[in-house]
């Protein structure tokens, strides 16, 4: 195992193993254990009381973080050229069709989100296996398939992330930066926690958040106490 540095060592020293933390204290202990030279993601791990196989247990949804994530998402906006106006004006980074699906069997992917509408999804099936893997296939369900582009740009831009429960039951999902202030970081821990309470499937049966960690980009993790959410 890698020896801690110094710094490594404080981070670690200031948590209490013991102690389950609310979303308050575990944002402003997250900042103060942050000691990265870029501006650090800060990030939760939620374990969820269900089974991902069964499809009645998915939990997939979507959340506007009210301080945004602190990211510059590029947006690819995939719309036939009577939309192309719309999308440019909202916001979207790329915007085209034909000559940016020929990138992308190319194997360009260097966007964060697509965006299109539902005349294109059929041009888009060829690509999944490209698509798919990176988590960047548009789905209806997280509102990147829709004839309203511009609001579907501006929406992301704002801070929009959609999620899914991976096949371990444990939603990940990044809440901000470390230059955040710590109320911001836990306005956006609670909006998320929030929304995914309210995503409980009906079959999910005993506790539904397991456990809840909060950590920066190379920090050690802070474990937050379900009940406080």
């Amino acid at each position: 195992m890698a020896k801690l540095t110094k710094k490594q060592k404080e981070a670690h020293a200031k948590i209490d193993r013991d102690k389950l933390y609310s979303v308050d204290e575990a944002s402003a202990l997250i900042k103060e254990i942050t000691n990265t030279k870029f501006d650090a993601s800060i990030d939760l791990a939620v374990r969820l009381g269900v089974d991902p196989k069964k499809a009645n247990q998915m939990v997939r949804g979507v959340v506007t973080l009210p301080h945004g994530t602190g990211k510059d998402v590029k947006v690819l906006a995939l719309v036939t050229p009577d939309k192309e106006a719309e999308a440019t004006e909202a916001g979207a980074d790329f915007v085209g069709l034909d000559e940016y699906l020929d990138k992308i069997k190319g194997g360009w992917t260097d966007v964060d989100v697509i965006i299109t509408m539902p005349s294109v999804m059929g041009k888009l099936g060829p690509l999944g296996r490209i698509l798919g893997p990176r988590g960047l296939m548009p789905n209806p369900k997280t509102g990147t398939v829709t004839m309203d582009v511009a609001k579907a740009v501006s929406d992301v831009k704002a801070g929009k992330i959609d999620f899914k429960v991976d096949k371990t039951g444990i939603v990940h999902a990044a809440v901000g930066k470390a230059s955040f202030t710590a109320e911001k970081i836990a306005d956006n821990a609670k909006e998320l926690l929030d929304t995914l309470n309210k995503l409980k499937p009906t079959a999910s049966k005993g506790i539904y958040m397991k456990s809840i960690f909060m950590s920066s980009t190379m920090s050690p993790s802070v474990q937050l106490d379900p009940k406080t959410v």
